[in-house]
């Protein structure tokens, strides 16, 4: 699940779930918060199609397989939409992907996408299905909007005041590296319109850098700092 910025980054065709539907809400319930990883809690495991190895989630297998112990010829992410098989947690059926488990009937994710391939039993983040992003995105869809220029969700906040930059999020952080557009952590998008995460952008003004690294514009107004410094 990917946070947008400031922003965090399905339709009834992707199977997204309003919960209490199914015919059993027991079920729904059955195993919930005991089953998962550090980055979700789902009631299913993942056969990731490129190693054939079974993973909590994408992250699980792409921070086990990029590790700096893995050799670098065999350092992969995992083609996340490739994802054909699940595994239920609760009592190890191997299946297609889908929501509930053909075995014991127990829902694998109370949020599930089926074109993403993704489960989630927090719903509290109010994921949904972009679209244009063609991922799942947390914050609430009525609260975002997708700039196709930017190639992204933006909060409605931006929608009339921010400068859009081609794919502004379709690289990595100009601070720590890591890609931006699927990222888990928050983004923000700086006045110049180059995006960054947040943490890092916080970093950068605990040591008194205050312009973008990518094209050395000032991140906030920086007019009285200038007239002291004149005036000095």
């Amino acid at each position: 699940m990917e946070g947008v910025c400031e922003t965090k980054s399905c339709t009834t065709e992707l199977k997204s779930v309003e919960f209490g539907n199914h015919q059993n809400g027991s079920l729904m319930e059955t195993g919930l918060g005991n089953y998962g990883c550090s980055h979700y809690r789902r009631r299913c495991k993942i056969r990731a199609p490129c190693c054939n190895e079974v993973f909590y989630c994408r992250h699980c297998h792409n921070e086990s397989k990029n590790s700096p112990e893995s050799s670098p010829l065999k350092q992969h992410d995992i083609p996340r939409h490739e994802v054909e098989k699940v595994i239920c947690s609760l009592c190890d059926t191997e299946q297609d992907v889908q929501q509930y488990c053909i075995n014991c009937g127990v829902c694998m994710g109370k949020y599930f996408c089926g074109k993403c391939k993704f489960f989630d039993d927090d719903v509290s983040k109010n994921q949904y299905h972009c679209v244009e992003c063609g991922i799942c995105r947390t914050g609430g869809e009525e609260n975002f909007f997708h700039c196709n220029k930017c190639g992204c969700c933006y909060s409605n906040l931006m929608r009339e005041v921010h400068r859009c930059i081609e794919k502004a999020m379709h690289h990595d952080c100009p601070i720590c590296f890591e890609f931006l557009f699927d990222t888990m952590k928050d983004v923000t998008v700086l006045p110049c319109g180059h995006t960054m995460h947040l943490g890092c952008l916080r970093e950068m003004e605990e040591h008194y850098r205050y312009s973008c690294p990518v094209c050395s514009k000032s991140i906030c107004d920086m007019s009285k700092l200038w007239r002291k410094l004149d005036k000095e």
